[in-house]
């Protein structure tokens, strides 16, 4: 049995989900709307603000879809009502991030500066303080998306294990290597 998929979700206050017949989810909160094709096969129950997630069969295909279905509603649940947070450091010299609205210019050391256009579900914040390695700050209630714009702003410049140059997560540990040692 799925630990993750039988565990039931709590709907927060000023949350309302729907569950149409073809299992589509939508979860409106205080800070906006969300939806998600469930797939059909999967039974879903709503129960004194409790959600509960069950499978049909013990088929390889329901037990793989329980727990994800899960985790999906949970994230819906948490996006609207708390919503999600990411945050980026840019570490090496000369390495600069701002922002116009939702346009981002990055400067990491390529003769020219990269432009990326954040979604507009999406909020942003750059950072530049002084002392301070620059930051971008992406937040909004899709976990997905967050986690996408993240991976595809760290793939401009990924992190480098000899001198951690780079783009990472606040608070991501990068393992480092030794350098070449000087020939006798």
């Amino acid at each position: 049995m799925s630990r993750i998929g039988k565990a039931p979700i709590t709907i927060a206050q000023g949350v309302t989900v729907d569950i149409d017949k073809l299992n589509t989810v939508t979860v409106k909160g205080p800070k906006g709307e969300l939806s998600e094709n469930i797939d059909a096969d999967m039974i879903l129950n709503i129960e004194d603000g409790v959600l509960t997630v069950a499978r049909p069969t013990e088929q390889k295909r329901h037990k793989s879809l329980h727990g994800l279905s899960r985790s999906l509603i949970n994230n819906m649940i948490v996006g609207v009502s708390d919503g999600y947070k990411k945050e980026l450091e840019l570490h090496g010299v000369g390495y600069r991030v701002a922002n116009t609205g939702n346009l981002i210019e990055l400067t990491l050391g390529y003769s020219h500066p990269i432009y990326f256009m954040v979604p507009g579900e999406l909020s942003v914040v750059t950072a530049m303080e002084k002392g301070k390695s620059p930051s971008i700050v992406l937040e909004g209630i899709d976990k997905q998306l967050i986690g996408q714009v993240a991976a595809k702003l760290k793939a401009f410049r990924k992190s480098e294990p000899y001198k951690g140059k780079g783009i990472r997560f606040k608070g991501e540990v990068i393992r480092r290597k030794a350098g070449k040692t000087a020939a006798k």
